[in-house]
Order: structure tokens, then C-alpha cells, then sequence
């Protein structure tokens, strides 16, 4: 079902400087200052190409820089086709774990045809802006995150391949050591293109760009620019099963509501929900953790007065407060936001996407910050998506609410690029 396919990548040279100086953290986590910060430790420095703010056309002015970097060897194709197998070394908990994949180019499918599967809603703002970015420099400068399942026959591929010395190593802001292998051999392209034919990809991380990359398509057609490259986007391709996969939870924080009180709150969930009142920090994330290893949904509610766990006592939102299949309905995050956000808080489901008394952090500790400072009038704190979860949504042609996932580490920009010219 999926076309998978190596092709020449656009990396930085040595001409360029130092791999580590160069690469950055995905765009949409990067603040003003930090950006500025990454351009004075190195001019070269992909958060020009990424995330354009210069010149009075900053998409034009990134499609110059790409270009001038070009011409003066400090960016460069590979020569051959390859696959770019992908690690990262982090800690979790204290234990050193490994996340890798490949970076290819995958063949664009409408979601409609169900090789190619989205899990979450997405915002037309972010879609407007990548979809500039691209018709002005016509390059993909950061990687999809997809997921698959093949019973670990291609890592299995990859794992020989990265016995040699890795073609270029980066140590990120955080102390993440992010490795790339560009592996050209034949009968390896030919394996790993032939294992991907019956599988099914599934998107993680990237679904602005994913469907930015659909529209860009479409959009060279409609002016006759169209060539065989946009047919593809780059993605990095992660085996579902591995161990150092890890998805982190996303926090609910609500602000600006007319009118809020916790009682009031606690006392309209009742009916829906078992509700254990006034816990300390350390039971509280205690007994989610619990709810979490029975499959319970569950999450906790802070307020000044403390932390309130809330257990569902329905297995599901029921079908005449949410449509769709159970998949998406047993959801922790279906649930909180159908029966409390929605039906109790009013907060419904144009404002969440607008964010008028809705943002997200993955920070406990800036979710409790903004409620004790005032800034807030409640926090929502959750456990993490399970993967199995995010591939039957989409299985099932569902999607989560925004910002139900948060997979992590996050992938770096700017290890390997891929130019549709």
C-alpha cells in the first residue's frame, strides 16, 4: 500500500560548520529569543530555512538563503539514492533508551484511500503558513513522523547497517545525541521499498505538514509547475513496536471562563464520573498512574483548593454526545473534553480550536503555575495517549481531539532535507 522510496538528500556540508550548531528543534517549539540564538551561534543555521522571520517576505527570503547556501557548498545532494536510518539517544526515568526510524520519501495519499492514516485534528493557521513556506522554497526541511507495523522486520535491516561509524552525529540543546546513517546499498533500498508495499503508515506527528504537502501538490498541478517530486513528502518511518517509542501526556489548561467553581464542577461529574476530593501532589499522580495501568479513564482537576481525580464510570462518551466508533469515544481525552469541557464547562469545540479559554502544555508544572498564579481558573492533567490507541482511531477513519499526543523526543531539523525541484 505504501510507497516508500530512498532518494538523494540535501545535507549540510562541512563548509557549513559543526552538524550540532546547525540543526534545531522542530519550529512550532521555538521561541523568538531562542531562534535569534541559533542564528548567532551559526548564520548557517536551518531555523532560516525552517522558520522564516526576516525581510519584509520571510518565505522569500528563506527560498534566497536556501539557494545562496547551495551556491556556496555549505548545502549539497547526496549523489546516490539512499535511506537514512535515524536514532536518538535520550533518558526517560533515568534510563537511557533509543528511538530510531527511517527518513524516506513516501508516496502522497489522500486519507480517503487508507494507506497513509491521520489520528488528530489540525489548525488551518499552521497549514497556511507551512503551505508558503513551501511554495516559496519548494523543500521539505523537516520530517513527518509516521508509524508502522511489520513485526520488526525492517529494524531488524537497520540494526546491521548501524554497526559502522554514523554518517553525521548531533547533540542537541537538551544533550540528545541525534545519529544519521545514509545507506545507499542496493539490495537494502530494495528490501526495505518491497516491505512497505502492504503496510499501512500512520502519522504521529506532522499532520499540518502532511496535508500541506497535499495541497502543494495540488496547487503545482493547477499551475502547470507539477513534476514527480511533489507526488512524495520526506518522513521519518518508526517501527510501532519498539521499545523507546514514548508518548507523553498533554495538560488542559482553562482560563477566562464568566464564571468558575470547582463545587459546582465536581458536583455536575458525579453522575459520570467516581470522584476522590482534596488529594495531596504525590497520591494525586499517584493513584492517575493506577487508573492508567487498569485502563481506566481517568484524569485529575487543580485548583487552588488541590488536586480532584476523576474516574469515568462509562466505559465511553455516549454516541449522542459524540459521534464516531468506541476507539475514539473510550479516549481519556473524548471523554474529558465531551462530558466536562463541553456538556459542563460550555467550552465548545470551535473555541477549543480557537483557544479562547483552552491551551495546552505538556508541563504539569506549568499547567499548576498558571492556576496558583492566577492566570487560570483550572488545570486538567492526563495520562499519555497509548499507541495502540492512536493506531485504532485510525484505523477506525477517526480523529482525537487537538493535542492528544505528544510523542517524544522530538524529531531534529535539519540532519537531512528533501528538495522537490
Amino acid at each position: 500500500m505504501a510507497t516508500v522510496r530512498a532518494f538523494k538528500g540535501l545535507r549540510f556540508t562541512e563548509k557549513a560548520g559543526n552538524i550540532s550548531e546547525l540543526v534545531c528543534p522542530p519550529y512550532d517549539i521555538i521561541s523568538e529569543d531562542e531562534r535569534k540564538q541559533y542564528i548567532e551561534k551559526n548564520p548557517c543555521n536551518i531555523i532560516r530555512l525552517e522558520l522564516p522571520k526576516d525581510g519584509t517576505d520571510p518565505y522569500a527570503e528563506a527560498a534566497r538563503v536556501l539557494e545562496e547556501l547551495k551556491r556556496q557548498g555549505k548545502l549539497a545532494f547526496d549523489e546516490r539514492p539512499a535511506f537514512y536510518i535515524y536514532e536518538i539517544e535520550f533518558k526517560a526515568s533515568g534510563k537511557k533508551m533509543t528511538v530510531s526510524g527511517l527518513v524516506a520519501r513516501v508516496g502522497l495519499e489522500e486519507f480517503s484511500k487508507g494507506v497513509v492514516l491521520p489520528h488528530e485534528q489540525t489548525l488551518s493557521k499552521a497549514k497556511q503558513d507551512r503551505f508558503e513556506l513551501m511554495k516559496a522554497a519548494n523543500c521539505n526541511f523537516s520530517q513527518v513522523y509516521s508509524l508502522y507495523l511489520d513485526g520488526g522486520k525492517v529494524s531488524g535491516l537497520c540494526k546491521k547497517q548501524k554497526e559502522r561509524t554514523p554518517d553525521a552525529q548531533a547533540i542537541d540543546r537538551d544533550g540528545l545525541i541525534h545519529r544519521l546513517w545514509a545507506v545507499t546499498d542496493r539490495d537494502f533500498i530494495n528490501e526495505v521499498e518491497k516491505s512497505f508495499e502492504d503496510k499501512k503508515l500512520y502519522i504521529a506527528d506532522g499532520h499540518h505538514r502532511y496535508e500541506t504537502a497535499l495541497n502543494y501538490r495540488d496547487y503545482l498541478k493547477q499551475v502547470g509547475k507539477h513534476n514527480e517530486n511533489a507526488d512524495y513528502i520526506m518522513m521519518f518511518l518508526a517501527d510501532m513496536e519498539q521499545e523507546g517509542l514514548l508518548v507523553l501526556p498533554t495538560h488542559r489548561i482553562v482560563k477566562n471562563l464568566e464564571s468558575f467553581d470547582r463545587e459546582n464542577l465536581l458536583r455536575h461529574c458525579e453522575n459520570s464520573f467516581d470522584i476522590t476530593r482534596n488529594l495531596s501532589k504525590e497520591d494525586a499522580e499517584h493513584r492517575l498512574k493506577e487508573a492508567y495501568s487498569r485502563k481506566k479513564a481517568a484524569f485529575l482537576l487543580y485548583t487552588k483548593s488541590g488536586y480532584d481525580l476523576l474516574v469515568s464510570k462509562l466505559s465511553a462518551v455516549p454516541e449522542n454526545l459524540l459521534a464516531g466508533s468506541e476507539s475514539l469515544r473510550s479516549l481519556d481525552v473524548s471523554i474529558l473534553h465531551s462530558l466536562v469541557l463541553e456538556k459542563i464547562m460550555g467550552i465548545d469545540k470551535e473555541n477549543m480550536a480557537k483557544q479562547i479559554n483552552l491551551t495546552y502544555t505538556r508541563s504539569e508544572q506549568e499547567a499548576a503555575k498558571a492556576v496558583d498564579s492566577g492566570a487560570a481558573q483550572c488545570a486538567f492533567i492526563l495520562n499519555p495517549t497509548r499507541v495502540e490507541e492512536i493506531k485504532n482511531v485510525a484505523l477506525d477513519g477517526e480523529k482525537m481531539p487537538q493535542k492528544s499526543t505528544y510523542f517524544y523526543p522530538k524529531l531534529i531539523t535539519g540532519l537531512v532535507m528533501n528538495g522537490l525541484e
